[in-house]
């Protein structure tokens, strides 16, 4: 009889995540900045933030979330771009084409990443003939890289799919599921941020195996309700299906200001050029919504939502504009308080 554990028996699990996908997608398109530390996300001179870096940027310490200006003073040599979604959903798009091809199973988790069930596909051939299908499809036809990693649920795929950057393929099969989760890092979990990790730590927990020392009541005793999950998931068990019928919930845009200010005139030029960008994306995906959400983060960090429905859906840039102006001036404070950031985006999403 199999010692394995029964729910890690059934499904065959893939997850794809394109390598640096803003970054290479640039790259690609301007070959005069291959092998050069490339930064999508903003000006340094600004308070933008990395979206994404390039291999040779990331050897500078450079990561995703990073201010561009600390970026900028790990590698001053850095090319700082800023980001260009409506090629870069152009392009995920495609690659959706290609998952499309071995199964219609597929959850995107972005525009980079995405969950492919295979347990029954097109062709009844294995999830790692797949996997090594997929990477050579997106490097053939797309000239871009993915690491792809396959296992018999959501969370051990993607825990592999992060082993072999960039351009790898980590399979773990059922058996193996238990040795692949044992010496690694809790910080590995999908879920565990730093403020869970230091929680662990404090109680004595590094890796997952350290988990397994502890009894079920000893665990929740220190964690609480937290605790189930981490010990499923230490032992790589989870039985989440996959969310086929996923629907994007909003579209939206942000603009983080190099200064704070509080002049209306350039607050609402900004909101224009936010109101282009999501009307724009909106086109792209066929989409049409109703209700207009206004961003503001004021120079103290105080954050606030506006939000308005209108009578029908749209995806006119003039009528986003005119709500989210129409918000700013009427439920903000905006020209009596400064502003540091402005993001408008659209929800109650539906295909048109």
């Amino acid at each position: 009889m199999s010692d394995v554990h029964p729910s890690l028996l059934q499904r065959k699990i893939i997850h794809v995540d394109m390598d640096a996908f803003y970054a290479s997608v640039e790259i690609r398109d301007n070959p005069s900045l291959a092998g050069k530390p490339v930064v999508i996300g903003g000006s340094p001179q600004s308070r933008a933030v990395v979206c994404t870096a390039s291999y040779e940027a990331r050897k500078y310490g450079i990561r995703s979330a990073m201010a561009c200006s600390r970026a900028y003073r790990l590698c001053p040599q850095a090319i700082f771009l800023p980001p260009n979604f409506e090629a870069y959903s152009k392009v995920s798009q495609q690659i959706r084409e290609i998952f499309s091809r071995h199964t219609n199973l597929i959850e995107p988790l972005s525009l980079d990443e995405a969950y492919l069930d295979v347990t029954n596909n097109a062709q009844g051939i294995y999830a790692t003939q797949i996997a090594k299908a997929i990477r050579q499809s997106v490097k053939d036809e797309l000239n871009l890289s993915c690491s792809v990693g396959v296992g018999p649920n959501k969370l051990v795929a993607k825990i592999a799919s992060d082993m072999r950057k960039p351009g790898g393929i980590t399979v773990v099969p059922p058996e193996r599921v238990s040795e692949f989760m044992r010496h690694l890092e809790v910080r590995k979990i999908f879920g565990v941020g730093p403020a869970t990790e230091k929680r662990l730590h404090e109680i004595g927990i590094q890796k997952c195996s350290d988990i397994w020392t502890f009894s079920p009541t000893q665990l929740e005793n220190e964690l609480g309700s937290f605790a189930h999950w981490i010990l499923q998931a230490s032992q790589g068990l989870d039985d989440r299906e996959l969310e086929t019928n996923w629907e994007r919930k909003s579209m939206g845009r942000e603009e983080t200001f190099s200064a704070d200010i509080s002049d209306l005139e350039t607050i609402q030029k900004s909101l224009k050029l936010l109101s282009k960008d999501v009307a724009d994306s909106l086109k792209d995906e066929e989409l049409e919504g109703r209700t207009v959400v206004l961003k503001i983060k004021y120079a103290d960090f105080q954050q606030v939502t506006r939000s308005r429905s209108l009578a029908h859906h749209t995806r006119s840039e003039s009528q986003i504009f005119n709500c989210a102006q129409q918000l700013l001036l009427e439920k903000t404070e905006a020209g009596k308080r400064k502003i540091r950031l402005a993001g408008v985006s659209v929800s109650n999403l539906r295909s048109q």
